[in-house]
């Protein structure tokens, strides 16, 4: 007996829609679909999220020398990935798709050339850095882990009658 939903799907297009679905969550705070979609989705966000948790400050310090312009030995140090968390930031880039960047208003090209170097997959990098921290904080001073998301109900949907629902990290 398989422990996850099939939601009337193929497992291919059941598989896009679910990375798609927690994508979206991740990346926006909420979304809003059906309720056996959303337990699916909340299923696979908490366990993304509990992945970067374990992992988020998870870094090793390095010395490195380069030359710069003028042919000097220059001693930079730079923070990088641990093993442990690299493993883990490529499981979870295994899950999650890329959202592309968007040009903001008021920046230029050149600007947003040089933002889109600097981070290669935001997703990713917002679940490390900002989402993962935050609910390690709450883990810590509550004592207690999971919980990171919410469903709450809405009703029927017209035309179908499917119950909707939003799933919000809390």
């Amino acid at each position: 007996m398989a422990n996850h939903r099939k939601l009337g799907r193929p497992s291919d297009q059941r598989m896009a829609m679910l990375r798609n679905q927690v994508t979206n969550l991740i990346w926006y705070g909420k979304i809003e679909t059906t309720l056996a979609r959303g337990k699916e989705v909340q299923s696979m966000a908490e366990h993304l999220i509990t992945i970067a948790m374990r992992q988020c400050d998870n870094t090793v310090e390095l010395t490195k020398k380069t030359k710069n312009d003028k042919q000097q030995i220059v001693e930079l140090t730079v923070t990088n990935d641990a093993p442990e968390r690299l493993a883990a930031r490529r499981r979870v880039m295994r899950y999650l798709y890329d959202i592309p960047a968007i040009q903001n208003k008021d920046e230029d090209r050149d600007d947003f050339k040089a933002r889109q170097k600097q981070v290669k997959h935001q997703v990713v990098e917002k679940l490390f850095r900002e989402i993962a921290p935050k609910y390690k904080k709450r883990a810590e001073e509550k004592g207690q882990g999971g919980g990171y998301t919410r469903i709450v109900k809405m009703g029927p949907r017209r035309g179908d009658a499917a119950e909707m629902v939003i799933v919000e990290l809390v």
